[in-house]
């Protein structure tokens, strides 16, 4: 992997990290695996015996209650939480900005820590997308990206490092934190039971998880273990624009969903739309799905395919589509381009979108074409971006004005 320059190579596919991550001086206990949480309490003299107990009640606490402070953990001893308090915290990344949408999406401006202590701190967005049934949080992995897909907005930004496991779950503490969507502050259905305002996840915000899997790994664990935030594995998607060596391992240690980036089908195209590609063909990230772990009709793959004007959006297209993706259980989900300042691809036209639909839909592939969200935000698939590049305030306007009309 090459070091990032001002002018990247003709085969560049990846960019290197530019900063690496620094632990604080009392670290966060979020995102600690149950051995790591018994480890940090044998540091603070908790004996051996003790700790798996410990451990269950700080888990309950943390990822069931929602707790902010050390000083409500009613059923840790009171030394125990002046130990805890004194070398750790319950910190979540901060929010500094909250925009919200026309249709209802959320977008948080995230910041953490950098690297050195007096620079600029990195910042990350997360994405909250509520519907008629689910609500989904759209989840970054890396400040930054490490690839450069030519339609995408996030992807012109460099890689400036990797979040961590607490980095990754902090976002999900945020988005609850927000909502109300802790234990006992949840609304209630119409048959008296608790109501989830965040009911899927999906890796799909900024960076490319598989270029982090470790941590990706870790946290979305901690997000599907069943007593603490507990969201069903079927209800986790994990997105990759293609890094074919990690998918097989993502369906052995994580058991997530699986969606993968396509948006072409030849390799000349995804060339250009998907760097990656030059590395990982298509032949060969079609073969990893075929192989994808727990794979079926049940658990099918959820193929991304953005629709570029006169790029990728022909009748001829949609046919070779189908036919390149005969034999793996699947869905191809039709993403209308949403625009950012500066990209040379238009949408397609809605009348060649469903034309479009309509073969994938025939041969038993589509779910249904979405109504882009959170346009005018700038918090649609793709459009993700870190604050340090303003919108003017006509971009905003125009953003705004276009997303009224849809």
């Amino acid at each position: 992997m090459t070091a990032i320059t001002e002018t990247e190579p003709a085969g560049f596919v990846e960019k290197a990290p530019l900063e690496r991550y620094v632990p604080p001086a009392k670290p966060s206990l979020v995102g600690l695996s149950r051995a790591q949480l018994a480890e940090a309490l044998g540091a603070l003299g908790v004996p051996e015996g003790t700790r798996k107990m410990r451990v269950q009640q700080l888990w309950h606490w943390i990822y069931v209650r929602g707790v902010t402070s050390f000083d409500v953990m009613s059923s840790v001893s009171k030394d125990l939480r002046a130990a805890l308090d004194a070398h750790h915290t319950l910190a979540r990344p901060e929010v500094v900005a909250e925009q919200i949408s026309v249709d209802g999406t959320r977008k948080w401006l995230l910041r953490l820590p950098g690297e050195t202590a007096g620079e600029r701190p990195h910042e990350v967005e997360c994405v909250y997308i509520p519907d008629t049934d689910r609500a989904t949080l759209c989840v970054s992995s890396q400040v930054g990206c490490t690839l450069n897909c030519t339609f995408c907005h996030t992807g012109t930004q460099r890689l400036v490092r990797n979040l961590t496991p607490g980095e990754i779950v902090g976002q999900v503490m945020v988005a609850r934190d927000r909502l109300g969507d802790w234990h006992e502050k949840q609304p209630l259905n119409a048959d008296g039971t608790a109501r989830r305002l965040v009911t899927n996840i999906v890796m799909m915000g900024m960076g490319e998880p598989l270029y982090n899997f470790e941590n990706v790994r870790d946290a979305l664990n901690i997000v599907a273990d069943g007593e603490g935030i507990s969201l069903s594995k079927r209800r986790i998607t994990l997105s990759t624009s293609g890094v074919v060596p990690e998918i097989a391992r993502t369906g052995d240690e994580i058991g997530c969903m699986l969606a993968i980036s396509l948006h072409a089908v030849t390799d000349e195209l995804r060339n250009e739309l998907v760097p990656l590609n030059r590395k990982y063909p298509i032949a060969e990230l079609l073969k990893a799905c075929r192989d994808y772990p727990g794979v079926s009709n049940a658990r099918r793959i959820t193929f991304e395919y953005v629709m570029l004007k006169g790029v990728n959006d022909s009748l001829a297209d949609a046919k070779a589509l189908v036919r390149m993706l005969k034999g793996i259980p699947a869905k191809i989900n039709l993403i209308p381009f949403n625009p950012w300042p500066g990209s040379r691809y238009e949408c397609s036209d809605w009348e060649q979108i469903e034309k479009f639909s309509e073969v994938v839909f025939n041969a038993g592939y589509a779910s249904p074409v979405r109504t882009p969200r959170g346009r005018d935000i700038l918090a649609a698939c793709g459009q993700l971006k870190s604050a340090t590049e303003k919108l003017s305030a006509r971009e905003r306007m125009a953003l705004r004005a276009m997303a009224m009309t849809e």
